[in-house]
């Protein structure tokens, strides 16, 4: 092994490991930051800063118990009829509802 080679590799290693995990999520860092604060901002709007409920229901994962990750993200995606739920998909992809969906039942939902 040459010096300097194992140094090199690791840093191979570690960069494919991150590019791996944006992959599997299909959202980068610098998006997933975006969606945090869209999630606190925009959703707490309505939604109560702290996602405990205001203008619209809460999004805790309580709250959220029984509702299949399928439901919500279509309730992003294309809004809900009736309601001031406007539909996200002009400006989010399924991957990045999906990523919300998650953090919203994990109850990670906090840009800290």
């Amino acid at each position: 092994m040459q010096p300097g080679t194992g140094a090199g590799a690791a840093g191979v290693v570690a960069a494919l490991c991150v590019a791996l995990a944006e992959a599997a999520n299909g959202v980068p860092p610098p998006r997933q930051a975006e969606l945090l604060h869209l999630l606190t901002q925009d959703c707490g709007s309505c939604h109560g800063l702290t996602l405990h409920g205001g203008l619209g229901p809460a999004l805790t994962p309580t709250a959220l118990a029984g509702r299949s990750a399928a439901s919500l993200r279509a309730a992003i995606l294309h809004g809900r009829p009736g309601t001031p739920m406007a539909p996200w998909s002009p400006f989010l992809s399924e991957a990045e509802a999906d990523w919300l969906v998650e953090r919203l039942l994990k109850g990670s939902a906090y840009a800290r």
